[in-house]
């Protein structure tokens, strides 16, 4: 395959035709109730898998799935002032020139797909979709149209929560399914808004149920479907064939900016912990207290495992819930709950799917045998706490801001930090870092002039006299820069 046609398209945006927004958005980001029996995962059901036993079967319909769900399912139009226009027009030389008129910013319109979770008005769509607006505008499938107000949103799992108006009014809502019973082969329904031509209901499998490393949001693990969706789908309903929700649909594979059969799906499980959180204001997901990394086939020999698989635990931080449990430094963690549990991504999936508080059963291989421990996910705590520190002097950090590594900063940033360390936060426009760009937010810190650094205070010392040379950890690769002969140098 030729990557360099490949591209990953967020299913929000596009131009708004036939819509007319009066700016002045309702925004209320901070906590808002959820009830808890929209939260509550469904009650186990036992489905019998069969494929078509004759020709009358292939006749079926899923018209009863999509005429129940299809009412539960929005179009979210939202509007934009492009300010640095307005700025720029603002400008005396630009007025000059171009004419002197009052400034015109330019309104910036796109649109997205949403679910409604709470029959008072409650709507899950993609963060993407909204971000940034100045007004949203929710179209039932009915016609009827509401102002929306922003209520929660979280970037690093890409999803938002609008609330709408009803005036008492009683919407159809979807139930949100348990994703995690999704198996590769099931029928789904993808429902939405693709680029604006009315609400849409297409149908495909499931193509895989945990893949990892797509880039869209921080928790990195999707439901992959061949279903068709395209730009507009955004925030919009991946169903299962009861008209559950088992996915929020965000994302394709594309060459073209159209489907080709690879769409992506956050979900319902990071949704429906993301509902339980709007009541907080803050998306904060368990802790265990244990790092590791991929089970490579070197390691695999070495734990006695006949195939890579598994976390190989490298860290386990003093009194966590996995130092309480006896998780011990080379352990492999292979299942949480039952579930396989194959590399760091999935780790981290199957415990931001579960609440602080929460038991859980993990499964690890050590000495050659498989054992059992239980542990009750924690509270990350921000130890020690951050001291956002910009770097000052005429060196290769001037300019950088850092921040010293917890558990919980490592979870607010996301991107699967490691929990302890120096990492980079934010680079000044005028930094030497941002003229050469061999450093990045989401850098690990790992030593200054030679001298490995664990804290800010380290590098406080480190810096001073000058910074000949920076090694740098990102996302599991060094890089040592340096000034040779006056010529900044990196390497890896």
């Amino acid at each position: 395959m030729n990557h360099a046609f490949r591209t990953i398209v967020l299913l929000g945006g596009g131009a708004v035709a036939g819509l007319a927004l009066a700016l002045g958005i309702e925004t209320g980001v901070g906590r808002t109730a959820v009830n808890a029996d929209v939260i509550a995962p469904p009650p186990p059901v036992a489905v019998t898998r069969a494929a078509p036993a004759d020709a009358a079967q292939l006749q079926l319909s899923f018209a009863p799935v999509a005429r129940r769900a299809a009412p539960a399912v929005v179009n979210v139009y939202s509007a934009r002032v492009n300010r640095d226009r307005a700025t720029l027009m603002d400008d005396p030389f630009f007025r000059q020139f171009f004419g002197g008129g009052a400034p015109q910013p330019r309104v910036e319109q796109s649109l997205g797909s949403g679910v409604l979770v709470q029959a008072d008005g409650l709507i899950v769509t993609n963060n993407h979709v909204v971000t940034g607006a100045d007004e949203i505008l929710v179209a039932l499938a009915d016609r009827r149209q509401y102002k929306a107000k922003l209520v929660f949103a979280d970037a690093k799992s890409d999803l938002a929560l609008l609330r709408i108006d009803t005036k008492g009014a009683k919407l159809p809502v979807i139930r949100l399914g348990d994703s995690d019973r999704a198996e590769v082969g099931d029928v789904v329904l993808a429902v939405g808004n693709p680029f604006g031509v009315g609400q849409t209901v297409t149908h495909g499998i499931v193509s895989a149920v945990a893949r990892t490393g797509v880039g869209v949001s921080d928790y990195q693990f999707f439901i992959q479907t061949d279903a068709a969706i395209n730009p507009g789908n955004s925030g919009g309903a991946l169903l299962d064939l009861h008209g559950d929700l088992v996915g929020i649909n965000s994302a394709i594979y594309s060459r073209s900016g159209g489907s080709n059969g690879i769409g992506f799906a956050i979900p319902a499980n990071i949704v429906r912990v993301f509902l339980a959180a709007a009541g907080s204001g803050k998306l904060v997901t368990g802790w265990i207290g244990a790092e590791g990394e991929t089970v490579t086939a070197d390691s695999a020999r070495l734990a006695g495992l006949d195939r890579p698989g598994g976390v190989l635990v490298t860290a386990v931080s003093p009194g966590s819930p996995a130092a309480a449990a006896g998780i011990r430094v080379g352990d492999v963690l292979t299942a949480i709950d039952g579930k396989d549990v194959a590399d760091p991504g999935m780790l981290r999936y199957r415990i931001a799917t579960q609440g602080v508080g929460t038991r859980m059963e993990v499964s690890l291989l050590r000495g050659g045998r498989i054992e059992h421990v239980a542990l009750t996910l924690a509270k990350p705590p921000e130890t020690p706490p951050r001291a956002l520190t910009t770097i000052g002097g005429d060196n290769l950090l001037s300019g950088v801001t850092v921040g010293n590594l917890s558990p919980a900063f490592a979870q607010e940033l996301g991107a699967g930090l490691p929990e302890h360390g120096v990492v980079v936060t934010a680079i000044g426009a005028g930094a030497p870092a941002a003229r050469f760009g061999y450093l990045q937010p989401g850098d690990i810190v790992e030593a200054v002039n030679g001298r490995v650094v664990g804290s800010v205070a380290a590098v406080g010392e480190a810096v001073q006299g000058g910074v000949p040379s920076v090694r740098i950890n990102r996302g599991g690769q060094r890089q040592e820069c340096g000034v040779v002969q006056g010529q900044l140098a990196c390497r890896s």
